[in-house]
């Protein structure tokens, strides 16, 4: 008969570390929510890349290269809101903006931010009552 052996105060492996989060991003437009495993402008396992934003970043979790990673969201530069990187909650215009504040300050943003701003306005020409066809 095999007896169990209880090891106490064995240290934890260092993949398991790694793959613990720091915490959970929540955007505060669209409650998008993701565990994140890192904060700041250099992603871990990354030589060259910093960011130009404190950003909230996850491990990649559809590769297993470690060097691989996605930036959730980051801090709006005007009012502090935490907002993720989705095209309807923030831009990115030299610093992280969020879509209420860009809208209230949208005068003080170049003629193409605010072009872009329009397109993504423009509604789907498909009525959301009518289901996609997949044929």
């Amino acid at each position: 008969m095999k007896r169990a052996v209880v090891v106490k105060n064995f240290p934890k492996m260092a993949c398991e570390a790694e793959h613990r989060p720091l915490g959970v991003f929540e955007c505060q437009l669209c409650a998008l929510t993701a565990p994140y495993s890192s904060m700041g402008q250099k992603p871990p396992d990354t030589q060259s890349v910093i960011l130009l934003e404190e950003s909230y970043i996850m491990k990649d979790p559809f590769t297993p290269d470690k060097n691989r990673f996605l930036i959730l969201g980051s801090r709006c530069s005007v009012c502090s809101r935490l907002v993720c990187v989705g095209p309807d909650c923030s831009l990115f215009y030299c610093k992280r903006f969020c879509l209420p504040c860009v809208q209230e300050n949208i005068h003080a943003f170049p003629q193409e931010i605010r072009q872009d701003l329009e397109k993504r306005k423009v509604p789907s020409k498909r009525p959301a009552s009518q289901p996609s066809s997949l044929t």
